[in-house]
């Protein structure tokens, strides 16, 4: 077990601006664990009672992973120690604490998201709303008649018409899920159904969504948010981001 850094409130005293870019963190879930920034004694009471509702381990862990990976975030975007941030959740349909989309109280200019997907895990934080999501590559979302409700149908059409259409259609999701999670809802059909790609614009001035492929980890990832197009590599060799898509658009 390696020790924690300081105190939050030692880290709260002295934070610094927050950062103008997102910052968009991807790693298995072992190599999270392992990261010797991050430990389990970092989350909050209420985050440590939620896990205990999970009883498959694997499942459990990766939840553990992508809040941790969430603080490492966090920690990069503000110059902060992760143990310095405090991550909350709200939930944009009833109002309540405890579930729904993550944020920093302590940073309100700042958006949050994470995900998580057998063994992998994801996290981004930067200014204005922000939404990410991984997914393996070898994941076949479904059934068709579900996806042509929460996607275009002509764009779920088309990537049936492929030869091979499930990674076409998991590009699809991925997006939609990102895009979704930063709470641009109202992009989600508009721009997938306009054969969205990234760094395009999704509907409205200030969204952009990145998509990228990390081989080394099997997945395929979607940012979605205001400097997703800024988006800066992670630091260190196991966790790591994709490329930022061209200035222009």
């Amino acid at each position: 077990m390696t020790p924690l850094p300081p105190s939050r409130q030692q880290g709260a005293a002295t934070a610094p601006p927050v950062a103008a870019s997102t910052f968009a963190l991807v790693a298995t879930t072992a190599e999270v664990l392992a990261h010797p920034e991050l430990d389990e004694r970092l989350l909050a009471p209420w985050e440590r009672r939620r896990l205990a509702g999970i009883r498959v381990p694997g499942r459990r862990d990766d939840v553990v992973a992508a809040r941790l990976l969430l603080r490492l975030c966090a920690s990069r975007a503000t110059g902060l120690p992760p143990d310095a941030v405090e991550p909350a959740q709200r939930c944009p349909g009833c109002g309540r604490d405890g579930h729904g989309r993550p944020y920093l109280p302590d940073h309100p200019g700042l958006g949050a998201s994470f995900s998580h997907a057998d063994g992998l895990a994801a996290a981004a934080v930067g200014p204005g709303p922000v939404g990410i999501d991984a997914e393996p590559l070898t994941r076949r979302p479904g059934p068709l008649p579900v996806l042509r409700r929460l996607l275009s149908a002509d764009a779920v059409d088309a990537a049936c018409a492929e030869p091979d259409p499930g990674p076409a259609l998991l590009r699809l999701w991925v997006r939609r899920e990102a895009l979704f999670k930063a709470g641009f809802e109202a992009e989600c059909e508009a721009g997938i159904e306009a054969g969205f790609e990234p760094g395009i614009e999704a509907g409205r001035d200030d969204a952009r969504l990145t998509e990228w492929t990390d081989h080394r980890r099997a997945a395929v990832v979607a940012l979605a948010g205001v400097g997703a197009s800024a988006a800066r590599p992670a630091d260190g060799p196991l966790l790591s981001s994709g490329p930022a898509p061209p200035s222009g658009r």
